[in-house]
């Protein structure tokens, strides 16, 4: 080869790979893009070729905060200060780690030495910490809003700026001022798709969930190229399902629709990376779209070794799809082992509680061939162990209550599964913890209703147990027990008589005066009782007569009138024995009871 053939040679393998090589500004075109996968590769080309550039290091810890990965974008961070000590921005990044650690005061010494020593230009740092402040799980909207302000200040020609703050503003719902803000950023480019969407999102804001999809729709039909358009539309269909009321079939149907909006997104972004489908499968967790999730959970099982989230995926599948619940707290504790501490959200304890009631509740025994298919079933037999790990399930769901109050709706459901299934210790204890979200009315009167009927049945059952065949009290340890479950009931059926929500009234007053009564007839010593079932028996009474149910609800006034009657005719009061039992004949003429205690009298 001649030296100008090999020179020439020389120079096209410059050229080839100067056009090849991919420079921080088509990282961060990737990241807008949300192509996160494809911004990830060039970063992580960039720290390789140019360690000394600080600026590759924070927007890749970026990517990695993206992806979930606090920990290891610290110590992209950190490796960042270390290599070019001038890049001070890395230190915004590493207060937004310790703002998604919730260690706020931390985060504000980073963010300090980050703008310690700003030039007259130097807005960035101040820009990205505004960021951090709306992004954050607990956003700071008003500092988001000082620190951009500041950043506005010093540079009034980078459409990120206007952007965050109608971000900002949207966050304190001041709809006015985003709105106003993202017409900012178009007057700095009229094509701005960022901008038009964040318009729209302040109509989903308001709960305008049918005009912010109408609008998300004409843009995404304007600008098809842009992938985020289509990761809104999934968020809009997500929170629309979630609204009070949304019937069942309606809650499917949007979130079909989510999903299929969050797979038009991937594909438009191009972005197939395992970090992806991992985010994908964190979208399914949230609207709850198990069938879609087993299909990619069983995908990314074959890398479990990339995220801990994966025993996630796999641990909620096996509870809800294959019902395997061993397997499932098998799962779960893998994920608890593996997963750093803030990087599990309220979800993965209600679901390691559950697991944990499910594998420790037998099944009732099936009913006898041949028998009345009516007919009541036993209980399922608790062992200590199995109790004490229901009482450890029901401690992690409180943890996820805690962490989010949206979940109390699924704990009253799994409640009245127990309950159903005559799992009456387990139920009246999970109603016991909704009952407790006092804030929350929804689920507040349910669940004192019926922790106080699954306590009266536990009660009167521990105080048959305290007895002999022929009534008598052997065992007075049970006996206390057993008065102690049902004065609990008394307790929580309380709630319902004092309340004055209508609804709660209605639905439940006159059963819970009932169960009231008879937990008190059943604590008390009958063979010389005090009586404190009475006046409870008598209001009622009162109650039915009031509302005018008597019809309906015959049974409870016999019952009533009988154990009035039966209390006086023991106190030697026959006056007022005769008057109650003459009650039960007017309701009941057939009732042999009432008419040998009156013959009795005579």
């Amino acid at each position: 080869m001649t030296n100008s053939k090999l020179l020439f040679s020389l120079l096209l393998a410059g050229s080839v790979g100067t056009v090849s090589a991919q420079s921080l500004k088509d990282a961060r075109a990737a990241i807008e893009a949300e192509n996160y996968g494809k911004a990830k590769t060039i970063l992580q080309q960039l720290v390789t070729k140019q360690p000394k550039n600080g600026d590759n290091y924070f927007y890749l810890g970026q990517v990695y905060l993206v992806n979930d990965r606090a920990d290891s974008a610290a110590a992209i961070f950190n490796q960042g200060l270390t290599n070019d000590p001038k890049a001070t921005i890395n230190n915004v990044g590493l207060g937004y780690v310790d703002l998604l650690k919730k260690d706020k005061a931390s985060a504000e010494s980073k963010f300090a030495l980050a703008t310690a020593k700003l030039g007259k230009k130097d807005y960035e740092p101040l820009l990205e910490i505004g960021r951090a402040y709306i992004n954050t799980p607990e956003p700071d909207y008003a500092k988001a809003l000082e620190y951009l302000t500041q950043a506005k200040a010093k540079n009034t020609k980078d459409i990120a700026i206007p952007l965050a703050l109608g971000d900002a503003y949207r966050g304190l719902r001041e709809g006015s001022l985003a709105y106003t803000s993202y017409g900012d950023a178009m007057d700095i480019d009229a094509n701005s798709v960022k901008a038009k969407v964040g318009q729209a999102i302040i109509v989903r804001g308001a709960q305008a969930y049918d005009e912010a999809v109408t609008q998300l729709e004409a843009i995404a039909a304007e600008t098809p190229a842009y992938a985020p358009t289509y990761r809104e539309l999934a968020e809009t269909y997500y929170q629309w399902s979630r609204m009070p009321g949304t019937s069942d079939e309606k809650y499917v149907e949007l979130n079909k629709k989510g999903v299929a909006q969050y797979k038009k997104y991937l594909e438009t972004a191009g972005d197939n990376s395992l970090e992806a489908k991992i985010r994908y499968a964190d979208f399914l967790v949230y609207s709850r779209q198990y069938d879609e999730l087993q299909t990619v959970s069983e995908e990314l099982a074959k890398n479990p070794s990339v995220d801990p989230k994966i025993y996630r995926y796999l641990g909620y599948i096996a509870f809800q799809k294959t019902k395997d619940y061993p397997k499932a707290l098998e799962y779960l504790n893998q994920m608890f082992s593996k997963m750093e501490k803030d990087r599990v959200i309220p979800l993965d304890y209600m679901y390691l509680g559950m697991a944990q009631i499910a594998a420790n509740s037998p099944k009732p025994a099936a009913p006898a061939a041949g028998a009345d298919s009516t007919a009541t079933v036993a209980a399922p037999v608790l062992t200590p162990e199995n109790t004490a790990n229901i009482q450890k399930g029901i401690a992690d769901i409180k943890k996820a209550i805690d962490g989010d109050k949206e979940l109390l709706g699924e704990v009253a459901e799994l409640a009245f599964a127990k309950y159903q299934e005559q799992e009456l210790q387990t139920a009246a204890s999970l109603f016991e913890l909704v009952g407790q979200y006092k804030d929350n009315p929804t689920y507040l009167y349910d669940a004192n209703y019926y922790a106080g009927e699954a306590y009266f049945q536990i009660g009167s059952k521990e105080e048959a147990a305290s007895k002999n065949a022929e009534g008598a009290i052997v065992n007075q340890a049970q006996k206390d027990k057993a008065i102690a479950t049902l004065n609990k009931a008394i307790g929580f059926l309380t709630v319902i008589e004092n309340t004055d929500n209508k609804e709660a009234q209605d639905k439940y007053l006159v059963n819970a005066l009932y169960y009231k009564a008879f937990s008190a007839l059943t604590a008390d010593n009958l063979e010389n009782p005090k009586g404190d079932f009475v006046p409870m028996f008598q209001k009622l009474i009162d109650t039915i007569n009031q509302r005018g149910s008597q019809e309906k609800n015959k049974t409870y006034l016999v019952d009533a009138y009988t154990y009035i009657g039966l209390f006086h005719y023991m106190k030697q009061d026959m006056v007022k024995a005769k008057q109650n039992l003459q009650k039960v004949l007017e309701i009941d003429p057939a009732n042999e009871g009432a008419k040998a205690y009156l013959d009795a009298i005579k």
